[in-house]
């Protein structure tokens, strides 16, 4: 017969991946991670784009040469007239008119913005007018900033809603850590790389989100699924019943996870990298992160700290006593397992019910009572009967 599969041995838990027990050490990393991220934050701080630190734009047309030619002469015209501003990024950008360079610098005062525009023109042999250019505030990146803080906690607050109706308030404390978790990761990555920070890595963050929610979402349902009852059998605590749970949704996150990270990478590698769109690369880079980090935060984050929580109801703690007094038992020899009692020549099948009350645990509902069948009764029918006919009466 041939092996199972990885998805299949998964489901039913026969992979082996303990994720929930080793929780102390996913919760270790993810400490590390934001003191890494703390730390970067407070050294190496974000690279602002123009919009949030404010300066000025050019756009130039594509004939002129390449890119890299365009920035060196824009290099060459800011040392020129200038004074200490130099090139930020520079892109190409396509629209209805033509393809143009578009080249962001620090900020420039009035007349320095003027004289940089006409030494450009002398750089590239063309006329002056060919040459747009305009001043950038920061007043409009904190304007952004502002709106989008409005927005995450409007969808926090709703999120949180959702998620105490569809599950409990432990899975909405789990889930919201999750997600902060999920955004504190990736801007520490931003901070650590220096990748640009623009409106469109804003309007990205806020996107993630959504998808760090799915993915949480998937998981804590067969949770729920898993552990609906536990306290009516004592076969799993609920560390193992989350931890399989987890074992089970983890291809179909995986899955998920990949397909809608290639689309997102076709965006960022192709249509940034390749074919110049500029303007994608922003969008396309806080996605792609984000939705990585989201992966692993949702599997190694929400349900070990759900579990964690869990284990503080005294039902629960109740519960996972039962468990493992249970097993003590039967490791002592106290106990015998389940079924053992029905497979032994000759045995008592009231030893399953005593063994039960051994563990502190009430025979299951619908069990048989306990107690030895009449000598010579089948079923409750008197020995000698069978059918309507009465006992004694003979064929002829």
């Amino acid at each position: 017969m041939a092996k199972s599969g990885l998805a299949s041995r998964l489901y039913r838990g026969e992979a082996g991946l303990d994720i929930v027990g080793r929780r102390k050490l996913w919760f270790a990393v993810a400490g590390t991670l934001v003191l890494i991220a703390v730390l970067s934050f407070a050294v190496r701080g974000f690279s602002l784009g123009i919009e949030f630190a404010g300066g000025n734009s050019f756009q130039v047309p594509a004939s002129v040469g390449t890119l890299e030619q365009a920035e060196e002469k824009v290099d060459a015209a800011l040392a020129a007239k200038g004074g200490d501003a130099e090139v930020v990024t520079a892109q190409k950008v396509g629209s209805t008119s033509g393809e143009y360079y578009e080249l962001r610098t620090s900020q420039l005062s009035p007349q320095q913005a003027t004289d940089v525009k006409a030494e450009m023109a002398r750089e590239f042999g063309i006329n002056a007018d060919q040459i747009s250019g305009n001043q950038v505030s920061e007043a409009w990146g904190e304007q952004v900033t502002s709106r989008a803080l409005l927005g995450l906690i409007i969808f926090v607050a709703v999120v949180a809603i959702y998620l105490i109706l569809r599950f409990e308030w432990r899975m909405a404390v789990a889930a919201i850590v999750s997600l902060f978790m999920n955004l504190f990761l990736t801007a520490g990555i931003y901070s650590l790389v220096g990748f640009e920070v623009t409106p469109s890595t804003i309007i990205g963050f806020l996107t993630i989100l959504g998808f760090a929610l799915y993915d949480v979402v998937v998981v804590f349902d067969k949770v729920q699924e898993n552990t609906r009852g536990i306290t009516a059998n004592n076969n799993q605590t609920y560390g193992e019943a989350a931890n399989l749970a987890l074992n089970q949704s983890l291809m179909r996150s995986l899955n998920t996870s990949v397909v809608a990270l290639l689309p997102v990478g076709g965006l960022l590698f192709i249509g940034a990298g390749l074919l110049g769109a500029g303007t994608l690369k922003d969008l396309g880079l806080v996605l792609f992160v984000g939705m990585a980090v989201a992966f692993l935060t949702s599997i190694l984050l929400a349900t070990p700290l759900l579990v964690l929580l869990k284990n503080y109801d005294p039902r629960i703690q109740a519960h996972n006593k039962r468990v493992l007094a249970r097993r003590g038992a039967i490791a002592r020899g106290e106990l015998a397992p389940k079924g053992a009692a029905r497979a032994a020549e000759g045995g008592d099948e009231s030893i399953d019910s005593d063994a039960a009350a051994l563990a502190g645990v009430a025979p299951k509902v619908g069990a048989r009572p306990v107690g030895k069948r009449a000598t010579g009764a089948r079923g409750g029918r008197p020995s000698g009967g069978g059918g309507n006919r009465p006992g004694g009466a003979k064929r002829r």
